[in-house]
């Protein structure tokens, strides 16, 4: 043997040996073996990737609207280099989508499956009625570099994944339905405790991380006893469940008990011809009739009201980081006229309209940030700080709280004056996706987005976002209302509109009140 070819036997062997991100980008990684059998990833950039592995057995057939099942063994080496299907979500039925879409995906920076690596679960948005994990502002990459496992996880939305219907109820051990999108998280978060240590991850040290419906779902993972001890740790951006339920849903107020969503199931099936669930199981996924998809209080995967669960201190207690944007109420369709804005206002809020209008107050000509921002606070900002303040008061864990406002500084007199950063863009800063070949991207965007891709890794490595020459981020209080502020900086400040929050969280608490729930059921039509 030649002393060249030995050589490169030794190397090969040597590369084998560490598997994982060791091998070169033209050289194929090792296998990595899971419960499943085995998966062929690939090399990117000092990272291994595995892509569409299935962590659940397809909810087609007779799983429609069951919880989520194991999934398949397979014999000999399973391609895991492309996305598993999207999920089907209304009326869309793009060729990329199937009823068959829980799969999960790993990007990890481990040399060998000893390493111990912290681990990052992303949980994707789209209003519970959409989202994929191969949205590429979704690539795990960026933040892999920085020395965490990233996870994704696709899950059912649409009415395939929060249908709720009496027959559901009945035939289900725990007597409710609906919610199988977060019990697919849940089969995700118990796929990465039993393999994600064969990525060099920690099954230990494991953060779950999500915005909008995904921030929201964070924030229903923190209440369920079905997630305890399956994360050590939350991000929640422009999320929360905090609001009390209602029959009839307002952006804060989502919730629904189990009662009024079997009679929404129930409609659903009307709407298919009157059938039964067996029948309904049966009909193509691209044939059933539309439906609202949203998690709903069923007493089994949550509870009960989220709110009163936090503040008798039952909740999976985890070091949190959450936050939201400065003008989200941009993004969901806002009132064309100051008239439309105390309309609504009064039709939503009614004895307290009045307060509220004052703390958010709208001009005689137009509707400003100002009163947009109440649409914000009523869907994110109120919940948030709601969920800062109940934990402080109930739980152990440290609690961080932010604010983005990262945004050019629009001309007076353009149609963007005064507006903030809308719902969503925060994303991209946190996923290291700004673009610095664009001329619209500022030194302060490149700025804003390393930080906040460090904090966020940072809290994944050590329940605290700070360290590594960053600004300080205090943990928050009541007694300390400290929250860090991305914008052109990060930097600290008060808690933005605190006294507007006060004007809101009086219109929740009274919610709760028998007076509260009366005057629901009497504005609920029908």
């Amino acid at each position: 043997m030649t002393k060249k070819l030995s050589f490169v036997l030794i190397f090969v062997a040597f590369t084998t040996g560490l598997g994982l991100a060791q091998s070169p980008e033209s050289v194929k990684p090792e296998p990595v073996k899971v419960e499943g059998g085995l998966l062929q990833g690939t090399s990117e950039n000092g990272l291994t990737v595995y892509k569409g592995i299935p962590f659940a057995a397809p909810p087609v057939g007779d799983l429609r609207w069951r919880a989520p099942q194991p999934a398949a063994k397979w014999e000999g080496v399973r391609e895991a280099t492309q996305f598993g299907p999207s999920p089907i979500q209304g009326p869309r039925n793009g060729s990329d989508m199937s009823e068959d879409c829980l799969y999960l995906n790993v990007w990890t920076p481990a040399k060998s499956a000893n390493d111990r690596i912290p681990v990052l679960v992303w949980i994707y948005g789209g209003g519970f009625g959409g989202g994929s994990t191969s949205e590429p502002n979704y690539n795990g990459e960026k933040l892999a570099q920085k020395g965490v496992v990233l996870v994704s996880i696709n899950y059912r939305v649409g009415t395939l994944g929060f249908l709720a219907h009496p027959e559901l109820s009945v035939e289900n051990k725990d007597h409710a339905s609906g919610n199988y999108g977060l019990m697919d998280q849940i089969a995700g978060l118990q796929w990465v405790q039993k393999n994600i240590a064969a990525f060099g991850g920690d099954p230990n040290k494991v953060t779950i991380f999500g915005e909008s419906a995904g921030g929201i779902s964070v924030s229903m993972l923190c209440a369920s006893p079905l997630a305890k001890g399956l994360f050590h740790g939350a991000i929640s951006q422009s999320g929360g469940s905090f609001g009390p339920s209602r029959p009839t849903t307002y952006p804060g107020e989502n919730m629904k008990r189990l009662a009024d969503a079997e009679r929404d199931g129930e409609a659903f099936a009307r709407n298919a011809g009157g059938v039964s669930i067996a029948e309904l199981r049966k009909i193509a996924p691209d044939k059933l009739p539309g439906g609202r998809g949203w998690p709903i209080v069923d007493g089994y995967v949550i509870p009960d009201d989220q709110y009163r669960l936090y503040e008798a201190g039952k909740y999976n207690d985890t070091p949190i980081l959450v936050g939201y944007n400065s003008d989200e109420g941009a993004s969901f369709s806002p009132p064309k006229s100051p008239e439309d804005y105390i309309n609504g206002v009064k039709k939503r809020y009614g004895k307290f309209a009045d307060d509220l209008i004052k703390a958010y107050p709208t001009d005689p000509d137009k509707v400003p940030k100002t009163a947009r921002d109440l649409a914000r606070d009523a869907a994110f900002g109120w919940h948030t700080w709601s969920w800062a303040r109940l934990q402080t008061k109930t739980g152990k864990s440290k609690v961080f709280y932010y604010y983005f406002d990262q945004h050019p500084d629009f001309p007076e007199g353009s149609p963007r004056a005064g507006s903030g950063s809308p719902h969503g863009m925060d994303v991209s800063y946190v996923f290291q996706h700004i673009d610095p070949s664009n001329p619209q991207t500022t030194k302060t965007d490149l700025g804003i987005s390393e930080a906040m891709g460090t904090y966020w890794t940072n809290f994944a490595k050590r329940g605290d976002p700070n360290g590594e020459s960053l600004p300080e981020w205090p943990a928050f209080s009541d007694a300390n209302p400290v929250v860090m502020y991305f914008s052109q900086t990060p930097h600290t400040g008060p808690v933005p509109g605190a006294e507007s929050l006060k004007a809101l969280n009086a219109y929740f608490a009274w919610r709760r009140t028998p007076e509260g729930e009366a005057w629901v059921k009497q504005a609920t039509p029908g």
